[in-house]
């Protein structure tokens, strides 16, 4: 018998009620006429409302850690600047999130430096159907795994020592730590000693070992689950990838490390490479610039430290005519200042640059570490000038020179 109230039911369960299209996203606004906009163009289409969050970097912090979001709109019609407070927050959001800055700078760098970063761009002031028809091919191209939708590669930043004992494992540890503590950015930190190295020691990892790369890894199809495998979890936040062989030779180490690094870059907001003088022996100089997009060069107040450093820094600015990596010098005291045998002005004059940033000596700093106090925490100007290195790394401070020498500890 013909039952209109079954088929009534039927479609109720199975038709109209549910939203077309499920979106999660969220808003950070910096003007009420945005967030009033969006909210309406949303409710119009019959789309779930997204989270409104007022734009500041702490609230951006807090939200996009602890939600699952497809799209991150930023209203950025009250920056100065939108392409560098585009790039200081990237590192804030998650790299598997689509992002759309909302901005009235009409000019084409604006484009291009944003889509550089993985971001769309859409010009204010823009109608309801102008942000959803936007909103809803963002969402395809999630679907589809087509254009800026697509994840994010990490930025990946390569310290490296100009000589042994210049403490590059130390300052690769402590921008690690800043970066997911304090910025709260998914890192690895990788370990380019296949053979020895201290990461573990300075990061204060009890019974750590390697990952040993098994006899015929190489023939095996490595994928992101298997390369995720790889890593040692120190934190939410932060891993460690350390590689080792004893059937392989360093460069296959090496290859192997790129090719996990490769799978997982997508995942993190930043890679930071150890390159102490050991490891940095297994890289040439076209693979720093090739593989970086910051490098941090770091020297002793010692002449031979000063004459490696200043022979890397020339290596790598001629390899980088065509890039866009950036270099900042940190001048690390890991003697007295009454041991040294270099000032910081011959430093600079010697270099022909401004050094970025300079850590001064750090008494009883092997406590420090065998008791597990990050040198980035214990206060003083060790600690500021730490912090000074990840805010230009992060693009917070758009000065390059920064000095804080000081004579004797970090008090």
């Amino acid at each position: 018998m013909f039952d209109l109230v079954d088929i009534l039911k039927k479609d109720s369960v199975s038709g109209d009620d549910s939203p077309k299209n499920e979106i999660t996203s969220v808003l950070f606004y910096q003007t009420n006429k945005c967030q009033v906009l969006v909210k309406e163009a949303y409710r119009f289409e019959g789309l779930v409302t997204p989270a409104i969050v007022q734009n500041n970097d702490e609230n951006i912090k807090e939200h996009v850690r602890n939600e699952s979001i497809e799209i991150v709109i930023v209203e950025l019609n009250e920056s100065r600047n939108i392409s560098q407070d585009a790039e200081r927050i990237s590192h804030l959001l998650p790299n598997d999130a689509s992002v759309i800055v909302i901005g009235s700078e009409d000019a084409i760098s604006t484009i291009r430096n944003l889509k550089g970063m993985g971001f769309y761009y859409l010009f204010w002031p823009i109608t309801k159907h102008e942000l959803i028809e936007f909103v809803l091919s963002v969402h395809e191209n999630r679907n589809r795994n087509k254009g800026l939708g697509k994840k994010r590669k990490a930025k990946q930043i390569s310290v490296i020592g100009s000589k042994g004992g210049v403490g590059t494992t130390l300052i690769c540890t402590e921008i690690a730590h800043l970066l997911s503590d304090d910025k709260k950015s998914s890192c690895v930190l990788v370990d380019n000693d296949y053979q020895g190295g201290n990461v573990d020691i300075m990061l204060g990892m009890e019974k750590f070992e390697k990952r040993q790369i098994r006899p015929g890894a190489f023939a095996t199809t490595l994928d992101n689950t298997s390369a995720q495998g790889m890593l040692v979890k120190y934190n939410k936040l932060l891993s460690v990838l350390s590689l080792t062989s004893t059937s392989l030779s360093n460069s296959e180490i090496k290859e192997y490390t790129k090719t996990v690094v490769e799978h997982i870059a997508a995942d993190s907001n930043f890679i930071i490479d150890d390159l102490s003088s050991i490891a940095r022996q297994n890289f040439n100089k076209e693979e720093v610039v090739e593989l970086s997009d910051s490098v941090i060069l770091v020297l002793e107040p010692t002449v031979s430290s000063l004459r490696d450093a200043a022979r890397i820094k020339q290596q790598l600015e001629d390899e980088n005519q065509e890039s866009n990596m950036r270099m900042f010098i940190v001048l690390n005291y890991c003697v007295p200042t009454s041991s040294a045998t270099v000032t910081l002005q011959e430093v600079e004059k010697f270099l022909r640059t401004d050094v970025d940033v300079v850590i001064p000596f750090v008494k009883r700093l092997d406590s420090y570490i065998l008791e597990r106090k990050r040198i980035s925490k214990i206060g003083g100007k060790t600690e500021k000038a730490l912090r000074k290195l990840v805010a230009l790394i992060v693009g917070e401070d758009e000065k390059r020179v920064f000095h804080c020498f000081f004579v004797g500890n970090n008090g």
